[in-house]
């Protein structure tokens, strides 16, 4: 009897389990021979879909050989690349491994080819030919028509699997496969999920994941400068993962956003690609547009873009799917232009192109499906029974591969071959391992196959693959990723070709000056939601969106600190010109060409000269009447505060220092003191003696000259101490003031060299001299009524009366610019010109008339008889009664100085004149 096959135990779906029953009816069934099957003579014929080769050890092979079908019918179009090319790949590399003494030395390779037919739940269905060999079969209940128990045909034991193409059904044959723990190597799924080793234990691959292609599709974007792209993918795993992956290496690497994901159907509807081309629009500044998508779907995008009108404005990156492709591309050129697009670094296998050149009808029959392929090659058809309707060339069979059709080799064909070999590889050094020695295979090996010590195998060969790169797996049977990159171009000859401009393995290198954009357009592409900002500017990002943002510029003192920020510049910098840092303030002060300073300075100097020119005349004059009648030790007093006042301008314009802050702190109140309190002396003075004059004939005390100067000097010594305790307290210093010319724009911003001297300081270092001012103002007003014929009362009260309207209106000037960005020129010039008016109102209203009578009426300097104390008073009451007449008295000098002689009398005229001592006022 035949031995029962050991059966295996596993956690089973009910729904698998009754799928595993259903088929289990065909293993009654003889395996399909490579010829053709004909049933009704009216149907179409029919093909079978699989294949086999006798071996000690039996690979399974998963592939595309037809397309997917239209609704309802599983299988379509032969695919004559991806199908006949992969699976011919396969067989061919087992027939070099059964001729190789060195790999499986004395053990030859079988091998089990079934069709996918590009449909993950057919391929299921077939994938379970894999695992029958593996389930138990209980034939107890069912008998022969003549009643013997029935003979069961052994099925073949798989040992592993290679394959499948698409994603989603090695996903959906991986979870089969892991269950009775066969080892499966796929040559071309790509998908990120597959690389989860503890769902999919037991599945390797020898290219690499999407995750790396979506790494390298993200370097690609980075080093093109494109921060804002859409997404589009084939429904399905390759796309959606593939996509989901370049996603998530946006988010964790940043500087990349996503605009739009769409998705493209798997049946899509009418319209459904224009749809997508008018939604990709919605957002037109992301241009490029990262596809995971399968050839089909490309061309049909690709065809509605042009429909569209949208030539030249997609920036295309395609995965591995569209690679170097033509058929994409067909019919669209100006369309994919500029296109780049990623594949698996490869290499053509020439072996593999002698031997498919070389297949025939006559010495290929163990590939079943090749008949169809010859058909679909040559566009012939083959008898009767072709396949291929209607009214085509009969085929000779004399066709020729290579001669009579165009051949290139597809581009799996050397990931096939690598994992036929990995299989092997895996295979000899587990023979090696339990049979070594042994020739054949031994009994541990010839029984069973563990397929946990199998994977464990694979996942540890090593070796130069077919087209001379190391074939290894890491700890998730991925390969690694090495990629070439392309770009569709467009010569000046109007000739397209996929150029490679760089690779990637584990990093991009790309050769930038080999890409070629549109033609007649210099300009590099952009994707990107906004444009860069300009220096000074910093970005607002738009929530959610960090890719897109308002540029907003750093205004005033403000500079762009980072990116997204502006701070403000130190008190004392202000932006500099791009506003990218701070540079400092201009510092400046009141120089003497400027015309704010020109003024008071000609102002000053025309006063000096004319004081000097005063003082002379005074000097040499000294002893004249008119010169002792005025008072002279008062009048030098007056005119050295006059020169002061003027004096005072040089200091306010000088280049502040400590010097230079030091004088100005002394001579600033100091000239107008000494100007008010010797004409408050003078006033003072006038006044008690008129108004001692009306109670008594008595003169009043302190009205000598050293009294006079007593009174004088201890009013300015008061300025003088205020002053040192302003030293004291305050020393002096300089200072920049960064606020008073600190304007809204920063370009005009000075900071003022200046005095540390405040406006409240200003006030009380002028604050005594004015109250000695009003003080003196108002002795003028009291002495309004002296008589005119009394020589100085009337001229210094014009003097104060024009002062007190000279400082009036400084007041309202000096402290109503104080907010004014011309503040320093203005109260300065202003305070210099009213300390210069003040001064000139004195020296022109005091002196100048003296000084004419002088130089020009020397004949009025002359001498006159002495009058009484008593005589003065009456005179300047107006009583017009002289209560009596003093006689000279030792001091009558002193009581005549400050009277004029009354009108008198003379035989001839009547004349009026002025009489002055040296003590006058």
């Amino acid at each position: 009897m035949e031995p029962r096959w050991r059966p295996v135990s596993y956690p089973l779906s009910p729904s698998f389990i009754f799928l595993l029953v259903a088929t289990s009816y065909t293993w009654l069934i003889p395996v399909a021979s490579p010829q053709r099957i004909p049933t009704d003579p009216q149907a179409a014929p029919e093909y079978a879909h699989s294949i086999r080769l006798d071996g000690d050890i039996i690979l399974g092979g998963l592939f595309p050989v037809h397309a997917r079908g239209d609704r309802g019918t599983p299988c379509g179009e032969l695919k004559k690349e991806k199908g006949i090319h992969r699976l011919e790949a396969m067989m061919f590399a087992i027939d070099l491994i059964n001729k190789d003494p060195e790999l499986l030395p004395n053990i030859t390779l079988g091998a089990r080819i079934l069709d996918t037919c590009s449909r993950d739940t057919y391929a299921l269905e077939q994938s379970l030919t894999f695992v029958q060999a593996l389930i138990e079969r209980d034939g107890s209940d069912v008998r022969c028509a003549n009643g013997d128990p029935p003979i069961f045909t052994k099925p073949d034991k798989i040992v592993g699997v290679i394959g499948a193409a698409a994603s989603s059904v090695s996903i959906m044959v991986a979870n089969i496969l892991r269950l009775f723990k066969i080892p499966q190597i796929s040559y071309a799924s790509t998908a990120p999920e597959l690389s989860d080793n503890t769902r999919y234990d037991f599945f390797s691959r020898v290219v690499p994941p999407d995750s790396y292609q979506a790494q390298a599709m993200m370097d690609i974007v980075t080093a093109m400068e494109w921060n804002y792209v859409s997404t589009l993918a084939s429904e399905g795993n390759y796309g959606e993962s593939g996509v989901e992956a370049f996603i998530q290496i946006s988010r964790e690497t940043g500087g990349v956003c996503i605009a739009q994901s769409l998705k493209i159907p798997r049946e899509p509807r009418p319209g459904e690609f224009d749809k997508i081309i008018r939604r990709l629009l919605e957002t037109s500044n992301a241009r490029a547009i990262i596809m995971f998508a399968n050839e089909d779907d490309i061309r049909r995008v690709l065809d509605a873009a042009k429909r569209n009108n949208q030539t030249g404005h997609f920036l295309w990156v395609g995965s591995d799917s569209w690679g170097s492709k033509i058929s994409p591309v067909i019919g669209q050129e100006r369309v994919a232009e500029g296109a780049i697009t990623i594949l698996p670094k490869r290499a053509s296998v020439d072996a593999f192109d002698r031997y498919f050149r070389s297949r025939s009808l006559s010495n290929n029959r163990r590939n079943v499906w090749f008949a169809e392929f010859w058909e679909e090659n040559f566009n012939c058809k083959l008898g009767m029974h072709g396949k291929r309707p209607g009214s085509l060339k009969k085929c000779t069979g004399l066709e020729k591969v290579g001669r009579d059709s165009s051949y290139e080799q597809e581009g799996k064909v050397q990931f096939v071959m690598d994992a036929v070999y990995a299989m092997a590889h895996a295979l000899h050094h587990m023979h090696r391992e339990l049979c070594y020695g042994y020739p054949g295979l031994c009994p541990r090996m010839a029984n069973n196959i563990d397929g946990k010590e199998l994977l464990n195998h694979i996942r540890a060969v090593n070796f130069n693959g077919s087209a001379g790169t190391p074939v290894v797996f890491n700890e998730n049977g991925d390969a690694p990723g090495r990629y070439d990159i392309f770009q569709y171009q467009i010569t000046n000859r109007s000739t397209t070709e996929y150029r490679v401009i760089g690779s990637w393995t584990n990093k991009l290198h790309l050769k930038v000056e080999a890409m070629r954009w549109r033609m007649g357009d210099p300009t590099f592409p952009a994707s990107v939601c906004s444009l860069p900002c300009r220096t000074g500017e910093r970005k607002k990002v738009v929530k959610g969106v960090p890719c897109c943002w308002h540029c907003e510029r750093c205004e005033g003192y403000h500079f762009q600190a980072s990116e997204f920020t502006c701070e403000l510049c130190p008190y004392e910098k202000r932006p500099d010109a791009n506003r990218t840092g701070c540079t400092p303030i201009p510092i400046i002060k009141l120089e003497w060409h400027s015309p704010w300073a020109i003024v008071p300075v000609f102002i000053a100097m025309l006063g000096i000269i004319a004081t000097s020119f005063v003082i002379v005349t005074f000097v040499r004059y000294n002893d004249t009447p008119i010169v002792r009648a005025s008072g002279r030790e008062m009048s030098y007093v007056l005119l050295t505060g006059i020169f002061l006042c003027y004096a005072i301008t040089f200091l306010m314009i000088a280049t502040p220092d400590v010097g230079v802050c030091s004088l100005r702190r002394i001579f600033l109140g100091l000239g107008m003191c000494f100007s008010y309190a010797a004409l408050l002396t003078k006033t003072n003075r006038i006044h008690r003696i008129f108004e001692q004059g009306k109670k008594s004939v008595t003169a009043p005390r302190f009205i000598s000259p050293a009294s006079q100067l007593v009174i004088t000097f201890s009013l300015i010594s008061v300025q003088l101490l205020g002053v040192f305790v302003w030293f004291a307290v305050d020393p002096p210093h300089t200072v920049v003031d960064y606020g008073e010319q600190r304007t809204q724009d920063p370009t005009a911003a000075r900071g003022v060299l200046k005095c540390d001297i405040s406006d409240l300081s200003l006030i009380c270092s002028l604050g005594y001299s004015i109250l000695l001012m009003v003080t003196c103002t108002v002795y003028a007003i009291k002495t309004r009524g002296v008589p005119e014929t009394f020589n100085e009362a009337k001229p210094i009260g014009f003097t104060m009366y024009t002062t007190c309207i000279i400082w009036l209106a400084f007041i309202p000037i000096f402290f109503g610019t104080s907010q004014s960005a011309e503040r320093m020129y203005i109260q300065t010039t202003t305070l210099t010109i009213s300390l210069s008016l003040s001064a000139s109102v004195s020296l022109g209203m005091l002196y100048m008339p003296k000084v004419y009578i002088i130089l020009f009426h020397p004949e009025q300097n002359v001498p006159k008889r002495k009058r009484s104390f008593k005589a003065i008073v009456t005179a300047a009451t107006m009583s017009g009664k002289l209560t009596q007449k003093g006689g000279d008295r030792p001091n009558g000098e002193v009581k005549t100085e400050l009277c004029e002689s009354m009108e008198t009398n003379t035989s001839s005229t009547k004349m009026t004149y002025v009489s002055y001592s040296n003590h006058a006022m």
